[in-house]
């Protein structure tokens, strides 16, 4: 991992976060940088993690995994996040096993092979991403057409700006993304 900050010795851990990314890399086959880039500062790990969390693992949520994932994607995209858009475009083609459409809405999501309820909720969340004060009631009406209410419009805006921070922090630290998300949803996963 080419990084400005050397991430930890995974033995040097603190036990809850060492447990957690062993969990991550016998799930995924590998760990992901950000667990590590993150862990230098365990405090910052155990909150990121938790919020990241209590977004993207939110059930009680009118969206479904593959719409947080077209989120962050296409957000992180904007934002020029490497790392953001390569880790969770490869996300995105497992949850929506479409693997055109994360490249798709990386680049311009107005041409994605996408629903129209998932172009007027990325229109919100780049809405958010680029010009929250402008966010205004016809916004929400606009969502609302489209079946969502508003603690779902929460968690578009919640997503969006959540990983406006990760992207910033993933750029910043030069962050780049594991060669194994380059693949993932791509080709069959190796048994």
């Amino acid at each position: 991992m080419t990084t400005r900050y050397p991430a930890p010795d995974i033995n040097d851990l603190p036990e809850d976060i060492k447990a957690k990314v062993l969990e991550v890399q016998e799930k995924a086959g590998f760990v992901p940088n950000v667990f590590l880039a993150l862990a230098r500062r365990p405090a910052e790990w155990r909150a990121f993690f938790a919020y990241h969390d209590a977004l993207m693992l939110r059930e009680e949520s009118g969206l479904s995994k593959g719409d947080r994932e077209m989120i962050v994607t296409t957000t992180s995209a904007a934002n020029k996040c490497l790392y953001c858009v390569v880790a969770h475009g490869a996300i995105l083609r497992i949850y929506e096993k479409k693997p055109l459409v994360a490249d798709q809405v990386a680049v311009n999501y107005r041409k994605a092979d996408i629903t129209p309820r998932q172009r007027a909720m990325l229109d919100f969340a780049m809405k958010v991403c680029q010009k929250s004060d402008e966010v205004e009631d016809a916004d929400f009406s606009a969502l609302h057409a489209h079946g969502f209410n508003d603690e779902d419009i929460w968690d578009i805006a919640a997503i969006t700006a959540f990983f406006g921070l990760s992207n910033r922090i993933a750029s910043f630290s030069s962050m780049l993304p594991n060669p194994e998300f380059y693949l993932m949803g791509r080709v069959p996963k190796q048994k």
